[in-house]
């Protein structure tokens, strides 16, 4: 998984999802190299936390969103009309919005959209429904699922 992390005025900004086959660039100032390295944590250990400062841009309903996202535990998933529910209105419009605001979300990782999925399957991932993105989406879900957390019991 490769990542481009962009800053303004001392906080991130942005974090996006690179093609495999991008070339490495390093960090242009210490922010970034900060944000690289707690991102290489989460890559070895899904309970890593963060401690960047953010600067987080959009609407209050976007907003209410990334909120929303950021309650659901490592390893478990939320549908989009599971959230737009929790947010007032089941409605397919809420739900929709929902699916808007998670392909919206500039610092993925950080606000953990991944965690929102279809009902009927895993959903898009930062506005595409194939491709890299949608591999980076299942490796995250993947990563965040400890096997004996759902071991069977007798």
């Amino acid at each position: 998984m490769k990542v481009a992390v962009a800053t303004r005025d001392g906080r991130v900004v942005g974090i996006r999802y690179l093609p495999l086959d991008s070339a490495a660039i390093p960090a242009k100032n210490a922010l970034a190299e900060k944000a690289a390295r707690q991102l290489e944590r989460y890559r070895e250990d899904p309970d890593a936390k963060f401690d960047l400062p953010l600067l987080i841009e959009g609407s209050e309903f976007q907003k209410s969103v990334w909120r929303a996202m950021c309650a659901i535990p490592r390893g478990r998933t939320r549908t989009y009309g599971e959230l737009a529910s929790e947010l007032g209105d089941g409605g397919f419009e809420t739900a929709r919005a929902v699916g808007q605001a998670c392909g919206d979300n500039r610092l993925p990782i950080v606000i953990p959209c991944h965690r929102v999925v279809a009902a009927d399957g895993i959903g898009g991932f930062s506005h595409s429904t194939e491709g890299y993105l949608i591999e980076v989406k299942r490796w995250l879900l993947a990563h965040e699922i400890r096997p004996e957390e759902f071991a069977l019991r007798p």
